[in-house]
């Protein structure tokens, strides 16, 4: 049987379990519950499905640093933003209430630009323009052209009146049996 440190009560770990947001945290609390309730590497590998040697690896890794020790180690993984910091995304947020400097529509190099200039760079890729958009949740409001070809009101109003509901189909007679 395996030992499980003390850090959480048999209790708390289910509490933990049953209430976790986070699947794969949840997954990690589950064996660890298991093993402190007294169940075997064995069981506990056939009731959920991870290795033997798995569950042995988590459980050392819990008894060692406790429940921050479980969960998904890869959600903290990759670099921390250089360029799109949230100072960089506010100074962006606050200059698209404005028109860019040529009139017209912003664009993820226009964007670019403001960046480049905000951070004092020569120059920033038009992804990153995007990039920021994208994070801004920023969208191009723009109403859809007109149909040259569309009609007037007093037109509208002319087809509107002259229009037709079609009329059903007539029933056919039942036939007699």
């Amino acid at each position: 049987m395996a030992r499980v440190a003390e850090h959480l009560s048999v209790a708390d770990l289910e509490q933990r379990f049953r209430s976790c947001p986070e699947p794969i945290e949840a997954r990690h609390l589950q064996v660890i519950w298991l093993l402190a309730q007294g169940h075997t590497v064995g069981a506990t590998s056939k009731v959920t499905s991870f290795g033997p040697r798995w569950i042995e690896q988590s459980l050392e890794r819990y008894n060692a640093s406790g429940p921050d020790a479980l969960g998904d180690g890869h959600r903290h993984n990759g670099p921390e933003p250089r360029l799109l910091t949230p100072e960089v995304l506010e100074v962006v947020r606050l200059r698209l209430a404005e028109p860019p400097p040529d009139g017209g529509l912003w664009s993820s190099r226009k964007v670019a630009d403001v960046i480049a200039a905000h951070l004092g760079l020569e120059r920033v890729r038009p992804q990153r323009g995007w990039d920021a958009l994208q994070a801004l949740s920023y969208s191009l409001q723009r109403p859809r052209p007109k149909n040259p070809k569309f009609a007037t009101a007093e037109t509208a109003e002319a087809i509107k009146r002259s229009w037709r509901a079609p009329s059903l189909p007539k029933p056919r007679p039942s036939p007699a049996c």
